[in-house]
């Protein structure tokens, strides 16, 4: 797996803040896009049936290791603002216990960042199916 910075570099805290900076949406959704580009792309190995998001418009593609009890998470899609979206929730997930990924409010996370209510209905659906995969794998 690739090493990023999402989750131990990059938090849910340092979004929240960077996107506040932004006074429009066109602006925000530039700064979520440069996210997605700091994710490194996936070996095409690993870009299989087995690791599919189900429920998203765009492909997604989602792996997990365990090392001692911290979960980290590969992930990669074929659409630049989903890379981006990716690179939002692992901030709040990649390489946190079981226990802090149950605990973490994701919804809370996403209220904060106004995100839900600027994307489209599959592509909220799509970034909640996401959610629900790394919750299961920590379940």
């Amino acid at each position: 797996m690739t090493a990023h910075r999402f989750g131990t570099e990059i938090t849910p805290d340092d979004i929240v803040e960077a996107l506040s900076f932004f006074d429009n949406w066109e602006d925000r959704y530039k700064y979520i896009i440069d996210l997605g580009k700091e994710l490194p792309a996936m070996d095409p190995a690993f870009r299989s049936e087995e690791n599919l998001v189900r429920g998203c418009q765009s492909q997604v593609w989602l792996l997990k290791r365990k090392e001692g009890d911290r979960f980290f998470f590969e992930a990669d899609s074929d659409a630049f603002i989903v890379k981006g979206l990716l690179g939002v929730v692992l901030a709040a997930y990649n390489g946190k216990t079981a226990q802090e990924i149950r605990q973490f409010d994701i919804n809370a996370y996403f209220e904060q960042l106004n995100l839900l209510k600027h994307l489209s209905p599959t592509r909220g659906s799509g970034l909640q199916a996401m959610v629900r995969r790394i919750q299961a794998s920590a379940a």
